[in-house]
């Protein structure tokens, strides 16, 4: 769809004005990390072996690297490239969790990240459609971005989306290099978080609460890790509200929020004792271990959610 720019009742056409060359994708990109993708940038151009890393970056709020890679060409294959580069990050965490250590300033060790979580995000102007049909799998750590530059000087992010397909990459492929990768590097969805998780209370109210989300704003999408369930907006990196499954309870987590930024008459909004330390933002919660609790729990819900508006705005 074409894109216009209004000049008294006049609309003239945005150009798209592709970046020339990769580096100046890539430096925009990484002076912008934590705006659009909520990543840290460790290193750039990072070197190992034989392969050379355009961007390495991590995601403090799951403990995880992630790879940026920026194509200009359309014939790579993003599963084999992808793959190579996660094997390479699993075969050396040590000299990845060195490189870590030296850009925060700290002195972790390799049990101190979640490996699973690993992923590598492929950024480009176009794919082409057997590469988009490439990451039709339900378990496939990698993401396709298509990146344009318009003559207005707007820039457009837009995640390409998997078709949903629900088999695995492992049932395609007799690669060893998949078949280990994978074994280590897990993408979620809903239905094994859920699946993974005994049936109590907790299964309960989170089935009800999500069905009454809707009320809030039916655009809002479960994003599932291996220890909670999210809810964004689309391409958004953001979360605004974190789901944890208990069997006897459903916890509840308030993204970049404190007690103190909610009306909570009842007093049940708590904080999550240093939250900043270890995710980089400050989490407020509230548990649940009845239905009737729900009304209350939307009532703060939608407090955070109008707030996430404004501050995203």
């Amino acid at each position: 769809m074409p894109l216009f720019q209004r000049k008294n009742s006049k609309l003239l056409p945005i150009k798209e004005k592709p970046f020339a060359l990769e580096k100046e994708l890539q430096i925009l990109t990484e002076e912008n990390l934590g705006e659009i993708f909520g990543l840290e940038l460790i290193s750039s151009e990072f070197a190992l072996q034989s392969l050379r890393i355009d961007t390495l970056a991590f995601n403090l709020e799951t403990k995880s690297f992630v790879i940026i890679e920026y194509k200009r060409e359309q014939g790579f294959t993003v599963v084999d490239q992808g793959f190579t580069y996660l094997s390479l990050l699993l075969n050396n965490q040590a000299e990845f969790v060195l490189e870590y250590n030296m850009h925060m300033r700290t002195n972790l060790q390799k049990k101190d990240f979640d490996w699973s979580q690993t992923r590598i995000i492929f950024l480009s102007r176009s794919f082409t459609t057997y590469q988009q049909g490439a990451i039709n799998f339900r378990d496939l750590p990698i993401e396709l971005w298509e990146v344009k530059r318009y003559s207005n000087s707007s820039i457009l992010y837009e995640q390409i989306k998997a078709g949903g397909g629900s088999a695995s990459v492992n049932t395609f492929s007799a690669s060893k290099k998949i078949q280990s990768v994978s074994k280590e590097v897990k993408t979620f969805t809903e239905e094994e978080y859920m699946q993974s998780k005994s049936k109590g209370k907790g299964r309960e109210i989170y089935g009800e609460l999500k069905e009454r989300l809707s009320i809030i704003d039916p655009n809002l999408i479960p994003h599932p890790t291996r220890t909670y369930i999210a809810f964004r907006l689309p391409n958004n990196w953001r979360n605004i509200i974190n789901c944890a499954i208990y069997r006897d309870k459903l916890r509840v987590d308030f993204t970049r929020s404190k007690p103190r930024d909610f009306k909570d008459p009842e007093k049940k909004v708590k904080y999550m004792q240093n939250s900043p330390e270890y995710f980089n933002q400050h989490i407020s919660y509230i548990e649940l271990g009845h239905e009737k609790e729900l009304d209350y729990a939307l009532f703060l819900i939608q407090q955070a959610y109008k707030r996430f508006l404004k501050n995203n705005n």
